[in-house]
């Protein structure tokens, strides 16, 4: 998935904040690795390739302004590390981010971007006037190598 340069950079100077090649960097590295759920470690290495004098603390400085302005999710597998995906931040068009399948055997993280719940959600904002902005599915199971 590709960053808008032109957006990001516009989005950074209307909330008074810098625009950094560091904070681009780690904003499309993470664009870039759709799939992979970084961790911030992870992303600190990748980053480093095109940003050899970055620290770790700026990447962890970074990834959490990144997250405060919707950019970037932070989501938790439950297997004790903090991961990273792209946002889906409040004023994008994408109503709902994707969800996810984890495998309780291997660990593999699958996404899957059906929005069943749409037809919940109508049902929820009727009966109880709670209007649904946003959910997060996680499904545990096993994949298929690990089901046969």
């Amino acid at each position: 998935m590709a960053v808008d340069r032109g957006e990001v950079k516009k989005l950074l100077k209307e909330k008074g904040l810098k625009v950094t090649a560091q904070r681009l960097a780690v904003l499309e590295t993470v664009a870039s690795r759709p799939e992979e759920h970084l961790t911030a470690e992870e992303i600190f290495t990748l980053v480093k390739v095109s940003c050899p004098d970055i620290g770790l603390a700026t990447v962890y400085r970074t990834i959490q302004l990144l997250n405060e302005l919707g950019l970037i999710d932070r989501i938790s597998f439950d297997d004790g590390a903090v991961r990273y995906e792209i946002g889906s931040a409040p004023d994008r068009e994408q109503k709902h981010r994707h969800h996810h399948l984890i495998c309780r055997r291997c660990g593999r993280v699958f996404s899957f971007q059906e929005d069943l719940l749409e037809e919940l959600e109508a049902k929820i904002t009727a009966t109880t006037g709670f209007a649904v902005v946003n959910h997060e599915v996680k499904l545990y199971g096993y994949c298929k190598e690990c089901a046969e």
